[in-house]
């Protein structure tokens, strides 16, 4: 059991953002969610990717009140622990740097990605839809 924390992947942060659908995750949950410095930089970039400017991304960012979680030395190591583990199911470096921050903080992770919810590495993951 967690303590209410949730770790998010970009997937779910840039589907709330461009007004996706969410149906098996309550979307204002991701308010004041955690994301690790990777994801945020995954985020950033597609808004930029859209035109976004810088103001108006970080205003975007600003309302969902995000935890930002540095990505450092141990988080580097498992994050390439788990994409050696997790190499079969083609997650990515962001992928995988996301689900170390879950296990780091024992929290479930949120992601629009299902293939996630076939990995057995002792996160728990939520899908949004």
């Amino acid at each position: 059991m967690t303590d209410g924390r949730i770790v998010a992947d970009a997937s779910a942060v840039l589907a709330l953002l461009q007004g996706e659908a969410f149906t098996a995750f309550e979307p204002s949950r991701l308010v004041g969610a955690h994301i690790n410095a990777v994801n945020l930089s995954e985020v950033l970039t597609k808004l930029y990717q859209t035109g976004l400017t810088a103001a108006s991304a970080a205003a975007a960012m600003a309302v969902l009140d995000l935890v930002v979680l540095a990505f450092d030395e141990t988080l580097a190591e498992d994050t390439a622990r788990l994409r050696t583990r997790t190499r079969q199911a083609g997650l990515s470096l962001a992928d995988c740097a996301c689900l170390a921050s879950a296990l780091r903080l024992h929290a479930p992770a949120v992601t629009a990605d299902r293939v996630w919810q076939k990995l057995d590495i002792g996160v728990e993951v939520i899908t949004i839809r």
